[in-house]
């Protein structure tokens, strides 16, 4: 064994390296796939066994095995995952409507009725009818939302990314202010416990700090993933929904002429009368009732839509027994002028139940905040595929691949929700900007739904659907507006800026796809066949290895073409363009390769599965010793020491290609806005190099120019050289020589 062999192997004592093993599944990935199957195979043996009784057997089983499947595990995540934000309601919806009505003193039994009235129609029409019957049957892969929503329909106009972008940005606005509005909202009604109130009033800051620790700790336990979260949570939510339920039974007793409230004329008459001093604005009170349903359809992706189906009758019968108890102890105390500024949801329950409600409203406030949390992964998820915002690093934390987590989202919404609790201090000021941008993502979904029910041939269905909802939308938004100069603004401008960000990095997108080129085998292989063997440059690397996302495996990107020849051409024994692709199975870990006819090109895709870490050196080095023991790579020896430590595999330079705008391109300034903010959120965003493990090897991160059309500057005009003026020139040159 030669010496420079010897000092190259006791190199490898000095690092640690990642390598892959022999193996392509870990022990715990064996064990998680075998008791899957052991999972599915015990379903499968039950829904047998459930088919041969009758026709109820034979439709479960049929149901069990479509997309609507139901189980008990998930059922529990949905409650946790889905229904937190819709479950805060009972908390302040009739207490704001006896603030617009000054109080208990000023109501009657048609008032009461009347809110009843409107927020059962408008659950019964927004969430059940619109989202749980309608939309939850029109879903992307599993996926639901506004994004998938669109991404289905997209082909039928330009015009609907108006809506849909909307929409989005309004969803996500409204993610900042829940967390927020719900937990602060919670943790103030520790005050009315007197265990606590000493300590509150002692420190008036004392619930804005809680609030704060909360709301950081929730956030940092999102990369554990929602299922873990949801089954927490989940049971949680099923104490709460049992709590209301029964608290509203209680407090209904025996007089259920309460319900006489489902009778929608009860609340047209209300909100028409003169005895309503709200007036329309009655409506942004009633819209409270629905805040979570926008939510319900974004997280399908993570529960299921079958779990949503079973859960959903459970829950819209306790709200429902909930806010009809609210209104039975308004009617007994109506007229009560002593009773001010009062919270029916509290004062409803005996002193000792309040603990157990006070408690359980805090934990609900967390959950909401949860439902809302893991809507804007789903939905900054599809607006990546969407090419509407940056490709960010997507975790996978469980099984079930709609269950991601994206850390710089996470981050964004953590800073973004401390901030608004910085500028509002508690609820009040929080809730008055609550809710308004809701209402546009809700009316942008009225839109879209109804384009897709257009175009799938049920048009007099469609137009119905649309006139109905439209009409309540339009209505709950106009009501809302009155919130606008008490805080609503801030809800707009957050949607405002979302809105850039989408519109700014599309068109950024558009350009830079105008200028994209690619070139075929029979376009590059002459010119770098010719620098592979042109001897009088040296090697730039053995083994240069570009990312590309073009997953095409019968081309190459002209950025790469153009970066191997830029300046000093890139010489190299071997070139590579890998591209990698993420699966929607979770342990997936294979490779392709296309060579060209040659020895020295490789076109690399590897798919990975969402659980799989993505460390692509190790892979790389890999693909290179599988290729180089079956001849198609040429054999490469290091001669000194690597951070590798792998004598078999020459060195390895990897590169990406970043475009810049050139100062002659022809742009509109918008579209060189565009251009300049995509680069600069882009930035911000995090890089590849990180996600694929790369920043350890020093990788070349290169500006290429973005090549589009460009203006032609005059040309210049050559003038003879004055003589005189050179001799003066020339002289004061001398002289300051001189001097």
């Amino acid at each position: 064994m030669s010496a420079e062999k010897r000092a190259l192997l006791r190199a490898d004592t000095f690092t640690n390296a990642p390598k892959v093993a022999q193996i392509t599944l870990t022990q715990e990935e064996r064990q998680a796939i075998a008791q899957h199957k052991r999972e599915e195979q015990e379903k499968a043996e039950k829904l047998t066994m459930a088919s041969a009784h009758g026709p109820l057997g034979r439709w479960w089983r049929k149901t069990q095995m479509s997309s609507d499947k139901v189980t008990l595990g998930m059922a529990i995540v949905a409650l946790g995952v889905v229904y937190g934000d819709i479950g805060t309601s009972p908390l302040y919806t009739a207490q704001t409507f006896l603030v617009g009505q000054g109080g208990l003193a000023n109501i009657d039994r048609p008032a009461v009725l009347g809110l009843l009235s409107l927020v059962f129609w408008s659950i019964t029409l927004i969430t059940t009818v619109k989202y749980v019957l309608v939309a939850m049957r029109i879903d992307n892969n599993g996926e639901g939302g506004i994004f998938a929503l669109f991404s289905l329909i997209r082909h039928h106009g330009k015009w609907l990314v108006i809506p849909a972008m909307l929409g989005g940005a309004a969803f996500l606005a409204d993610s900042v202010l829940t967390p927020a509005v719900s937990i602060s909202s919670a943790v103030e009604g520790l005050k009315t416990i007197p265990l606590f109130e000493p300590a509150f009033r002692e420190n008036g800051s004392l619930s804005l700090v809680i609030t704060v620790i909360i709301i950081v700790l929730l956030f940092c336990v999102q990369s554990r993933g929602t299922e873990r979260i949801g089954k927490v949570f989940g049971s949680v939510v099923l104490v709460w929904f049992t709590f209301l339920a029964i608290t509203g039974i209680v407090n209904i007793g025996g007089d259920w002429s309460i319900f006489e409230a489902i009778n929608p004329i009860y609340g047209l008459q209300f909100l028409f009368s003169s005895h309503n001093m709200a007036g329309l604005a009655i409506m942004g009170t009633v819209f409270l009732s629905t805040t979570g349903a926008e939510a319900l359809y974004s997280d399908m992706g993570h529960v299921g839509r079958g779990n949503i189906y079973f859960t959903w009758p459970f829950i819209f019968v306790s709200l429902v027994f909930n806010y009809f108890g609210q209104g039975a102890w308004m009617l007994r105390n109506q007229g009560n002028a002593t009773m001010v500024n009062v919270n029916p949801f509290f004062e409803m329950m005996s002193p000792g139940v309040r603990y157990v409600g006070v408690v359980l409203s805090v934990a609900a406030g967390v959950i909401a905040s949860q439902a809302l949390i893991t809507g804007a992964f789903t939905m900054v998820s599809e607006a990546t595929g969407l090419n509407w915002m940056p490709h960010l690093q997507v975790r996978y934390p469980s099984r079930t691949r709609g269950q991601l987590y994206i850390p710089v989202v996470n981050v964004v919404l953590c800073v973004a929700t401390l901030l608004v609790l910085g500028m509002f201090k508690d609820s009040e000021h929080i809730s008055a900007a609550y809710g308004l941008a809701l209402t546009i993502t809700m009316i942008t979904t009225t839109i879209l739904l109804s384009v897709y029910l257009w175009y799938r041939h049920h048009r007099v269905f469609a137009g119905v659907f649309f006139l109905v909802f439209i009409a309540i939308q339009t209505l709950f938004f106009i009501a809302s507006m009155s919130k606008f100069m008490r805080g609503g603004w801030f809800t707009m401008l957050l949607t405002a800026l979302i809105l850039l960000v989408m519109v700014t990095w599309n068109d950024g997108t558009k350009i830079e796809r105008s200028q994209r080129r690619h070139m075929s085998a029979s376009d590059f292989k002459p010119a770098l066949a010719q620098l592979h063997d042109d001897f009088r440059i040296p090697h730039f690397a053995d083994n240069i290895v570009y990312l590309t996302s073009d997953c095409e495996m019968h081309r190459l990107d002209t950025d790469i073409f153009f970066s191997i020849f830029a300046d000093h051409p890139k010489r190299a024994r071997a070139w590579w363009a890998v591209s990698v692709q993420t699966t929607d199975e979770p342990y997936t870990r294979e490779y392709s390769v296309e060579d060209f006819g040659t020895d020295y090109i490789f076109r690399v895709r590897i798919r990975l599965g969402f659980k799989v870490s993505q460390s692509i050196p190790a892979y790389i080095h890999q693909v290179m010793h599988d290729l180089s023991a079956t001849g198609e790579l040429p054999a490469q020896k290091s001669v000194y020491p690597k951070v590798d430590a792998d004598p078999d595999i020459g060195t390895v330079r990897y590169v990406l290609v970043h475009k810049e705008l050139m100062p002659e391109s022809k742009l509109t300034a918008r579209e060189s806005l565009s251009l300049k903010m995509k680069y600069a959120i882009r930035h911000v965003a995090g890089s590849p190099v990180k996600w694929f493990g790369l920043a350890p090897y020093n990788p070349v991160v290169e500006v290429q120019p973005l090549f589009v059309s460009t203006r032609r500057p005059p040309r210049l005009e050559r003038v003879p050289i004055s003589h005189s003026h050179g001799r003066k020139s020339q002289g004061t040159d001398e002289n300051r020589s001189d001097a």
